[in-house]
């Protein structure tokens, strides 16, 4: 197995751009500040770095099923931070969302957009290529009488 590929790496960079965005909005930005929004953003700068993390590490490697199983996990995790973090976006600037509204697009709501967008499709697209790129499960061989007696004694 090799390592991440270029799309994932890509949507790592991105979701480290969700990651670092937010934390200036946290602190600079003074969203800490804002009950449950401060939480919130924390606990996103926290998923997306972790996910990216996890994007980059050599999950394949793992024994196994995990090895199977993870990478498409993460993948999946990391479709739900920024997916995540858009709807909660254009819903604080429709309605408010806990108790907060934005407004106005200014250049930190245009890099999250941005980052969030492109972690999403990037992701989405290194699925459909790694679902793609599989071949089909093994079919178990029968012998010939396993397929008469199955028929008889089930009625196919």
């Amino acid at each position: 197995m090799r390592g991440p590929g270029v799309l994932r790496a890509l949507a790592a960079l991105a979701l480290l751009g969700v990651a670092a965005d937010h934390l200036e909005e946290l602190t600079a930005g003074h969203y800490a500040a804002i009950p449950t929004i401060g939480t919130l953003f924390a606990l996103d700068v926290a998923a997306a770095t972790v996910v990216a993390v996890a994007l980059l590490a050599p999950l394949g490697r793992l024994p196994g099923r995990a090895g199977r199983a993870a990478p498409p996990l993460v993948a999946l995790a990391g479709i739900a931070v920024a997916g995540g973090s858009l709807v909660a976006l254009f819903v604080s600037e429709q309605t408010t969302l806990f108790g907060f509204m934005e407004s106005g697009y200014r250049l930190a709501i245009v890099v999250a957009i941005a980052s969030e967008a492109a972690a999403a499709l990037l992701l989405g697209a290194d699925l459909a290529g790694s679902r793609r790129g599989r071949s089909p499960a093994p079919v178990a061989r029968q012998s010939p009488g396993s397929r008469r007696r199955r028929r008889e004694c089930c009625g196919t």
